[in-house]
């Protein structure tokens, strides 16, 4: 199904515009059924299936180097794994719920409907360009709903491919892509939208929140932060340092679960730093210079990495590159090559914010206890990961830390599962999404109860005397 008319705006007022052509269309069809959701899900499918070469291409032009490995694993599987998954599962999802009903409420009875909710908002990040703009669609339309996206202007040409791609499988009352810069983007969450996902930064959710408050539009945010790597003092580090590595520079680290520091018994943080060094020189040589290790997304960003490096120099810490550079060949790629921070202190800005590169700090402890407080004295990350330890400990690390999700044993993983909820916690984020979650995130649970023609209830009514006393001990006694 193919459409010929554009379901893109650059503008604010394109926006508002599209934004009430989906409201209107919700009001013409509050509930759509189960073929109409599923048409929508085969289309998003095709879309993806069809277009792969020119997606690939378009992510690859605006990272400068993104092999298309990654691409196809981190964007193209992950969104149709969500899609296979909704349409799967999308009867069950839709069907209403039976609720219990108390007994003095009986012969009454009590069920749950799941409903759409309108017109849904997706802001989504530059790092992972389709994915995060497709999964909440994927969720929306589930659901339901109509859905605008609003893509990253760091990412031009894939955002304009997207653009271009939605306006020819999908109507613009159904799905429709928004593009323009951050003043576009400030318009777009004031519009009073029933719901609205948002993820990228801390700092931007924050501003996000406040333009949605204005409507008391109900707002998912999936944000970043810290995320540790915790490793047991037992662990094998020969085993873990691979998957510890592919976790931390998948994507050049421009991950908003990838590990963001290390914690490591201080005995053996040289052993992990030695491991490491192997680990990269097997996965990514010469990482400058390697077709399967990514760019930074831009020149600002590459600045803001290289001064996070230079500040930790200053403040002591030993950097050591990873892999044989070939810096002739960086040329205007902006390659970094991965670094080890060792010897760190909470005085260095790579300690205190959120990295979103190939570089990692390396952190010792000494007691369990002591990595569980460095942990907790931070704020809430979107991930962690924990390597080794007794089941007890990891219980007790698991009990005692609160993260938006956890990978044991590996990195990044927990986000793939359909059916675990993906969100963060505290300056994470809030809300969750993927698989029933983000069905149940873009539909309103309505409950229902259904009263009885044999009704109790009519024992309360007025004039009140003992016939309502009596009435009301009995329903103390069977509560």
């Amino acid at each position: 199904m193919q459409h010929g008319m554009s379901s893109a705006a650059s503008t604010a007022a394109g926006a508002a515009a599209l934004y009430a052509t989906q409201r209107a269309a919700f009001s013409g069809e509050r509930y759509p059924s189960h073929a109409v959701r599923r048409d929508r899900l085969d289309r998003l499918a095709t879309l993806i299936d069809r277009h792969e070469p020119e997606i690939v291409a378009s992510i690859a032009e605006d990272f400068g180097v993104r092999p298309p490995q990654e691409t196809r694993l981190t964007e193209l599987f992950v969104v149709d794994v969500a899609l296979r998954h909704a349409s799967r599962h999308l009867a069950d999802w839709m069907r209403s719920r039976r609720a219990p009903t108390p007994l003095y409420l009986r012969p009454g009875r009590s069920w749950i409907e799941r409903q759409p909710l309108g017109v849904v908002g997706i802001i989504s990040p530059w790092n992972y360009p389709v994915q995060l703009a497709l999964l909440p669609a994927v969720a929306a339309l589930a659901a339901g709903n109509r859905a605008l996206i609003k893509p990253s202007e760091i990412t031009p040409c894939t955002s304009a491919l997207l653009a271009t791609l939605v306006a020819r499988y999908f109507s613009p009352e159904e799905l429709a892509v928004v593009s323009g810069g951050a003043d576009v983007g400030a318009a777009f969450a004031r519009l009073p939208f029933d719901h609205l996902l948002f993820t990228g930064s801390t700092q931007v959710g924050r501003s996000i929140a406040l333009a949605a408050a204005e409507n008391l539009t109900p707002v998912t945010l999936e944000l970043g932060g810290k995320s540790p790597a915790l490793i047991d003092g037992r662990a094998d580090l020969s085993a873990l340092s691979a998957r510890l590595a592919v976790g931390k520079l998948l994507n050049a680290g421009q991950t908003c679960i990838a590990p963001d520091y290390v914690l490591i018994p201080r005995q053996r943080a040289e052993a992990l730093t030695q491991s490491l060094q192997r680990a990269v020189a097997r996965l990514y040589p010469a990482p400058t210079d390697n077709r399967d290790y990514t760019s930074i997304i831009d020149e600002r960003h590459y600045a803001r990495l290289t001064a996070l490096l230079d500040d930790a120099r200053a403040k002591g810490a030993r950097v050591i590159e990873l892999g044989a550079s070939n810096r002739t060949a960086t040329g205007g790629t902006r390659r970094m090559p991965p670094m080890l921070v060792l010897d760190v202190s909470d005085a260095m800005a790579v300690m205190q914010q959120e990295i979103f590169g190939p570089i990692l700090p390396i952190e010792t402890y000494d007691t369990l206890d002591q990595a569980i407080e460095r942990i907790n004295a931070r704020p809430r990350p979107l991930a962690m990961y924990m390597f080794g330890g007794s089941g007890a400990e990891r219980r007790r690390v698991l009990e005692r830390t609160i993260a938006g999700g956890v990978t044991l044993d590996d990195t990044l993983w927990h986000f793939s599962n359909e059916n675990l909820p993906f969100g963060g916690v505290g300056a994470s984020g809030y809300g969750a999404y993927h698989g029933e979650r983000g069905f149940l995130t873009f539909s309103h649970q309505k409950p229902v109860f259904a009263q009885s023609r044999a009704t109790p209830g009519r024992l309360l009514y007025p004039p009140y005397g003992e016939r309502f006393e009596a009435t009301l001990r009995l329903l103390k006694r069977i509560v």
